[in-house]
């Protein structure tokens, strides 16, 4: 009997592709449902119940720990819950792995808020502020700096292997020039994004929902994004 699929609720953006990437990676079925952030989908009462953060992706495995379904929001926890079901893409060995969790928590804690803000106060914000602009482009360069002298030393950002740590990182810089980056200017960097940007499994990924991401929103949706709407109570 073949595996259920894995219910995917998502939208297409960094942290959204990270686990759009895994599914691929990993070659497990799934299903996608798209969530509109732009329309206020993540408030809806169902996707609540799985998300109660309000935030995409989450998932749903129907064949969840000794087959019982589970539901799990923040995309961290989710790769690592599908590293764990299938046994790839984190290492066994305790050494191995606390260097792989190490620089997912990187993501976690500092690439995505990060860049997340830099891309924020330089394109969207309805007012452009000197000081928001310039602190966090100077935190996306740090950044950057730190993934490059990482990336000196070793072929992927957790050893010599491809992980889930490397899935975490990628999609959050595909946005370097609206973040203030020459990404030209970070060598070793550029090498692995452009290997990482060449797997199957990323452009499968990055394919999904390609079409429904809008440059350009319009007032109502950067009211539900960045607005007071985000806060009530739904």
């Amino acid at each position: 009997m073949p595996d259920l699929p894995i219910d995917v609720f998502s939208w297409p953006t960094p942290n959204g592709h990270k686990v759009h990437i895994m599914l691929e990676e990993c070659g497990l079925p799934y299903a996608l449902h798209p969530v509109n952030i732009g329309a206020g989908d993540q408030f809806a009462p169902a996707f609540l119940a799985i998300s109660p953060n309000n935030k995409i992706p989450a998932i749903t495995d129907p064949a969840g720990p000794d087959g019982a379904p589970i539901s799990l929001f923040e995309s961290g926890a989710i790769l690592l819950y599908l590293a764990s079901k299938t046994g790839r893409f984190l290492p066994a060995s305790d050494r191995a792995r606390f260097d792989v969790l190490q620089w997912l928590m990187f993501q976690v804690g500092g690439v995505g808020p990060m860049l997340g803000q830099a891309h924020h106060f330089r394109l969207y914000a309805a007012e452009k502020l000197p000081y928001a602009i310039e602190r966090y482009s100077n935190e996306a360069r740090r950044l950057y700096g730190v993934i490059e002298r990482r990336l000196a030393a070793s072929p992927f950002i957790a050893g010599e292997d491809y992980t889930i740590a490397d899935m975490a990182i990628f999609p959050w810089l595909r946005n370097w020039a609206n973040q203030g980056i020459v990404l030209g200017e970070f060598p070793h960097l550029e090498a692995w994004f452009n290997a990482i940007s060449e797997r199957p499994a990323v452009q499968r990924a990055l394919r999904l929902m390609a079409e429904l991401r809008k440059p350009e929103r319009n007032p109502k949706e950067r009211e539900v994004l960045f607005g007071k709407t985000q806060y009530l109570k739904r």
